[in-house]
């Protein structure tokens, strides 16, 4: 063969150096057939053979030396190359100088220096190796020379350098599997695992049986997917490719089989395939004590103590000096609770370990020892911390990799963070509260866990543990999210969900949580905590007996201690564990009035922990206990009698606090405490408890003080700065809590800071001055990091929210930027940070939101519909988005899609008012009325002061006709609370009733007492306007029914008019609207104030306002009904009827219902005015089809027959009329009469006319025009 035939050759020296023995032997059989009896073929064949045989390789080393003196150029590259092979780097180096002074245009020596020096330790060797490997490709295409550049620019971690040289090799030879492995391994290092498994797959269609292909998809599928049926399937892939592709090699077997080890996570399954597998090997070949130790690691990890001691025993037997096998020994007499003689042991190796260095695994079982002889906090923290270092030092410089996995071993590192929790606390943090350093350093440790292997349960259960007790209760959530959707059957997972919905105090879906572990996992049910957790939800929820009776079932199990930790199989409670069991059922006692009993377990609880860790815990539960009794003096005592040097000396001093506020009364000694506490500890987090302090008893001065002093220590807390600010904000100290955060951004630089001062601006209507803040913030090059650009998202957020006040163009382009670079951060968090992947959707979703929120404003009723879509892809369980869609389908009509989003939300909740609201909307809109009137009826059985849905049901029994029935509601919520009748929900509906049955001074009444509270006001200054301007509901602009109003009637009616005009105009002066919605009304009804006075200036003045309104606010249905009313009273006939017309074709839609009636009811009068009576007849049927109450619709459609002299069919409307007006409308009644007169129903007219005089006994013409008359014809 020719030495030239550079891919056979490079692939052999690949496969050699990989040490794939058996690939070489096959590799050079595979050139033999090519080049018959080529001695490098020959050669590397033999040494293929002889490297499965290490005898016979100390031989061909020893050999070396007599042949080196005499030996060719060539025969010198290839002793140096079997040289560089076996490791011998340096003797390697002299071999190949010596080839290239005898031949200086030797590429392959050139090439292999290249690697040579690649393969050194010494960095400054590595950099020079570019050299060598760059002359030695000089004008070719040398495959071992580009693969050996690859290597050189990953080491440099210069990816894409590497992947263009990677993709010069498969062009030029795209058979050629190691390159196609190298390019595997180059997206595995940058972190690209989509392209990673798509390598591996292609690989496979090539060669199915590659080990390397096979190992990194069951390392991918135990890293990123955490699918355990499919990734034991690629590790039996993985196990039978090493068994047949490379049948002799156990060092191999192993190097490559460790990584699934390290990531299964005690997967048994696949821990039993990984043993199974070693054991053979290990059968084979007898010998290996690396290979026993690694066994007992397994066996360990499968919690089989008893065999992991066989293994490390053998593996002593091999290698007496091996302190891997000896470290074993000691875990797992640890583990079996032989702790003297694992003591006796340890100190042995640790004398040992000053001559060999130290190891990772020894000093963890050095703090394990002293954690579980509790020797001390301090002692065993500081080990633990010096066995995380020192795992992390192996890993430095390392990138992405099977091998970095492997040394990563989350497992050991998930023991370090159990062994980290057994000191932290046991509660989460209350907020104000420092986070424990310990809770940081073991967050610090799984970080990089979670951050590559986002599929291992363990890690990110144990991590969810340390944002619970952190008190990131939300972050805590996400993560055990993601670790259910991994395993829901998973005991402990279901159990801390339910303990943070309990730290919630969301009682409800903490027992949700817990039966939901119970269907998945009926084993819940024999865990302690289990019941400990649901008698904890009991006893907060109230219902005490039920908590006692939970309590005193755990608290007859056996305690377990710590030797006896494997030992003990079933239910047990910890320590830790019975001491929070004793004092909930001490505070369940307490609760339920059983003091005595409550006295008798506290006491328990102080025998028997006295002189253990919970003893203070005890102490302070016992204060609880005595202030119950109300022996203040004794708990106050008690709480002196723990001193600055005891760990719940803080809380001892908050609790005395406590007492001396609530029940003391006392502020001084309240401050007093606090300030005791910054005297004996000193430091931040005592300062900012001191402010605290003073804010609460309404000093924030002195707050201020205090937290100033505290900033000037430390002008980087975030927590201070915050609370500095609201502290001048409280103070209503607006400009001095400005001038502050703009200090604080620029000392601090933190862009966090930015936000609040926005925010702050935002609050005080300084528009421009805010959004000049945020374009600050986000004025900066390029960020990658996603913190940055999570606060880049939240800026643009506040921006947009800027901008909806005074520049809407531009809100809709903000959320796009907002959107795209929150999808940036979305495509990044599954890697980088899977824990925050349920908020940062939840984020999405809410863009989304807005964006939908906008569109709805706007009345783009379809991209609002798209955006809230949008927002269900992110969080399919959203029930407030379902609802807005439900509401959006109903306004455009879609009434299916809206009864089945309804439906959807009240089969999730049964009792969802809100949708049982939209649900009774949609049945109103197909007119099944029953129906709609029993879904309110449903919701006001119960909960009677619900007043939004009791107006809700006013307005239905109006529209229904059905309006009698509203007494009978209202006393229901009477019934309720002698309360009631004072709500201001209450009156405001009371007042709309009134006046909707014609009452109009009674309907002023009850809405005057709505009128100033917050939420109610703004609705009934709107109503009582409307009422004052236009009390009899005629229809402004129309002209109908003006000539039927007589010259007295006129003058009398003026006057009121004016009254009622200056009562709105007094009533607006009042009304200070809160919102961008009400200013826009304010204006409106102030320009239907003018509008009022039917002077022509006015009027005029009016018309301009009410078409800039429309030009604002695009088919606003107020503005362009009150630009059509000042048009009639201008006598612009067209104008107004051009603007009515438009009205006539929008949607129908409940919010602006009231206007539309008007409208349709005006265009109507002008069609009558006009002799077009069809299309007035029209309008009119619409009218009455939505609001079944609508006596002007059936005054007109009397007016239209009585004008055609149909008077049996004018007197059927003018009844209806007369009923819907509640007998009222001395004019409706007149007509009515007349019609029955004409129609010879004489009593039916007498009893009108009875009716009408009964009121107003001065009514023109009905006297003597139709009463005398119809008595006349009865008369004989």
């Amino acid at each position: 063969m020719s030495s030239n035939d550079s891919s056979l050759m490079a692939g052999i020296i690949y496969y050699s150096k990989e040490k794939y023995f058996r690939h070489v032997q096959q590799a050079a059989a595979v050139g033999l057939e090519k080049f018959n009896n080529d001695p490098v073929l020959q050669f590397f064949k033999a040494y293929g053979v002889l490297r499965e045989d290490r005898e016979a390789i100390q031989e061909l080393e020893s050999s070396l030396k007599e042949v080196r003196k005499t030996a060719s150029g060539t025969a010198l590259y290839y002793a140096g190359l079997f040289l560089w092979l076996m490791g011998r780097h340096d003797k390697a180096k002299e071999y190949i100088d010596r080839t290239l002074k005898i031949s200086s245009s030797s590429r392959e020596g050139y090439v292999l220096r290249g690697w040579v020096d690649l393969s050194s330790d010494k960095p400054h060797t590595v950099k020079k190796s570019i050299k060598y490997l760059e002359h030695g490709i000089q004008d070719t295409k040398d495959i071992l020379g580009l693969m050996g550049k690859v290597m050189y620019f990953m080491i440099l971690q210069n990816y894409s350098g590497a992947l263009e040289v990677v993709n010069q090799i498969t062009v030029t030879c795209g058979s050629f599997l190691p390159a196609l492995v190298l390019k595997m391994q180059l997206f595995l290092a940058r972190q690209d695992w989509e392209q990673t498994v798509e390598m591996g797959h292609r690989i496979l269609e090539k060669d199915k049986s590659n080990i390397d292909a096979c190992q990194i998809l069951a390392v991918h599928e135990l890293a990123r997917e955490g699918n355990m049926t499919v990734a034991a399937e690629h590790v039996r892939n993985l196990i039978k490719a090493l068994e047949t592709r490379e049948p002799e090699n156990p060092s191999l077997h192993l190097k490559k089989i460790l990584v699934v080890s390290r990531l299964c996570g005690r997967h048994q399954g696949i821990l039993q395939l990984v043993c199974s597998f070693i054991e053979r090997t290990f059968m084979a070949t007898s010998s290996d004590a690396h290979m026993a130790t690694e066994l007992g690691y397994l066996f360990i990890l499968q919690d089989q103590v008893k065999e992991a001691s066989l293994w490390y025993s053998k593996a002593m037997k091999l290698d007496e000096s091996s302190v891997a096998a000896l470290t074993g020994i000691i875990w797992c007499q640890i583990l079996d609770g032989h702790l003297e003689e694992a003591e006796h042991q340890l100190e042995f190796l640790k004398e040992v370990q000053q001559s060999l260095g130290k190891s990772k695994v020894l000093v963890f079982l050095q703090a394990l020892l002293v954690s579980k002889k509790h020797r001390g906090e301090q002692e065993a923290t500081t080990l633990l911390k010096e066995a995380a270092e020192l795992h992390f030092s192996s890993m430095q410089a390392l990138p992405m990799s099977s091998e970095y996995l492997e040394r990563l071993d989350p497992i050991f590192l998930v023991c370090i963070a159990k062994e980290y929790l057994v000191f932290c606390p046991k509660q989460p943090r209350s907020p104000g509260q420092i986070v424990s350093p310990l809770l940081k350093q073991v967050a610090a440790i799984l970080n990089p866990v979670v951050k590559v292997a986002p599929a291992l349960i363990e890690p990110l259960y144990v991590m969810a543990q340390v944002k619970y007790l952190s008190g990131e209760l939300e972050h805590a959530q996400s993560t055990l999210q993601r670790c259910l959707e991994l395993d829901p059957t998973s005991v402990d997972t279901h159990l801390l969900m339910a303990q943070i919905y309990l730290a919630q105090g969301n009682f409800a879906m903490c027992s949700h949580s817990l039966e939901l572990g119970v269907s998945h996992n009926f084993q819940v049910r024999d865990h302690p905590l289990y019941h400990f957790i649901k008698a904890k939800a009991l006893n907060k929820s109230g219902d005490y007996p039920e908590a006692i009776k939970a309590l005193k079932m755990i608290i007859k199990l056996p305690t377990l201690r710590t030797e006896e930790n494997k030992k003990f199989r079933g239910p047990c409670v910890r320590p830790s564990e019975r001491v929070s069991i004793l004092l909930e059922l001490a505070d369940a006692l307490r609760m339920n009035g059983e003091l005595h009993e409550a006295t008798k377990v506290m006491q328990d609880a102080i025998n028997e922990f006295s002189g253990t860790p919970e003893e203070m815990r005890v102490t302070i539960a016992n204060v609880d206990l005595a202030l119950s009794k109300g022996s203040v003096d004794l708990a106050l005592s008690v709480l002196q009698s723990i001193t600055p040097r005891q760990p719940c000396y803080t809380e001892a001093k908050e609790k005395m606090a406590s007492i001396y506020l609530q029940t003391r009364k006392d502020a001084r000694l309240y401050i007093g405490c606090y300030r005791e506490l910054c005297e004996h500890l000193p430091g931040p987090h005592t300062s900012l408890l001191l402010g605290d302090a003073f804010m609460n008893i309404q000093e924030p001065e002195k707050a201020l003080e205090v937290y100033d002093e505290a900033y000037r220590k430390n002008p980087h807390d975030a927590s201070l700065i915050n609370r500095i600010g609201q502290a001048y904000v409280k103070t209503h100290q607006y400009t001095k809590a400005i001038n502050y955060y703009e200090a604080a951004q620029k000392m601090s630089g933190q862009d966090f800071v930015c936000c609040d001062l926005a925010e702050l601006l935002l609050k005080l209507k300084k528009f421009n001055k805010a959004e000049k803040v945020l374009k600050q913030a986000l004025d900066h090059d390029f960020v990658k990091d996603i913190p940055s650009m999570m606060n880049d998202v939240k800026c643009l957020l506040l921006l947009a929210k800027v901008y909806k006040s005074h520049k809407k163009e531009d809100v809709t382009e903000t959320l796009n930027k907002a959107m795209d670079l929150q999808s940036r951060i979305l495509k990044r968090v599954p890697l980088e940070r899977p824990e925050m992947i349920p908020s940062q959707k939840q984020l999405a979703a809410s863009i989304c939101i807005q964006f939908g929120e906008y569109y709805l404003a706007e009345k783009e009723y379809a991209k609002a519909v798209q955006s809230y879509k949008d927002a269900l892809s992110y969080t399919p369980i959203n029930n407030k988005v379902v609802l807005e869609l439900a509401r959006l389908y109903l306004l455009q009509g879609h009434l299916d899609l809206c009864e089945q989003h309804c439906a959807d939300l009240l089969q999730t909740e049964k009792n969802h008012e809100a949708a049982s609201v939209v649900m009774a909307d949609l049945m109103f809109r197909r007119q099944k009325y029953e129906a709609a009137i029993n879904l309110y009826h449903q919701v006001l059985e119960k909960a009677p002061d619900n007043f939004p849905v009791l107006n809700k049901l006013i307005d239905l029994l109006r529209r229904s006709g059905k309006l009698e029935d509203a007494p009978a509601v209202f006393e229901l919520a009477e019934k309720m609370s002698s309360r009631v009748p004072l709500e201001p929900g209450f009156n405001f509906c009371r007042g709309i009733y009134c006046w909707h049955i014609g009452q109009p001074n009674e309907a002023l009444k009850f809405l005057n007492k709505a009128r100033k509270d917050t939420a109610w006001g703004q609705s009934a200054t709107y109503h009582m306007v409307q009422i004052c301007l236009n009390p009899d509901n005629e229809i402004v602009g129309g002209e109908a029914f003006e000539n039927l109003v007589t010259e007295s009637n006129f003058s009398s009616r003026k006057e009121l008019e004016q009254h009622g005009v200056r009562t709105a105009e007094k009533l607006l002066r009042e009304f200070y609207p809160h919102s961008a919605g009400g200013h826009t009304q304010l204006r409106l009804l102030q320009s239907l104030c003018l509008l009022a006075t039917r002077e022509k200036a006015n009027v005029e003045v009016a018309l301009s306002t009410f078409v800039e309104m429309a030009q604002a606010e695009k088919d606003s249905v107020p503005a362009l009904l009150a630009m059509a009313q000042a048009c009639s009273l201008l006598k612009q006939v067209p104008k107004a009827r051009t603007q009515l017309k438009r009205l006539a074709k929008a949607p129908w839609a409940l919010a602006e219902a009231d206007d539309l009636e008007r409208s349709w009811l005006l265009l109507a009068d002008i069609y009558c005015q006009g002799g077009k009576f069809d299309l007035a007849s029209e309008l009119l049927q619409r009218c009455v089809k939505y609001n079944k109450s609508c006596c002007k619709a059936y005054e007109y459609m009397g007016f239209i027959m009585e004008r055609e002299q149909s008077y049996k069919d004018a007197a059927a409307n003018y009844e209806l009329a007369w009923k819907y007006s509640h007998h009222t409308n001395p004019a409706i009644g007149f007509r009515l009469a007349f019609n029955y007169l004409k129609d010879k129903r004489f009593v039916e007219a007498i009893e009108v006319c009875h009716d009408v005089l009964r009121e107003h006994p001065n009514y023109p013409k009905i006297r003597e025009e139709i009463l005398e008359k119809a008595q006349g014809s009865l008369r004989p």
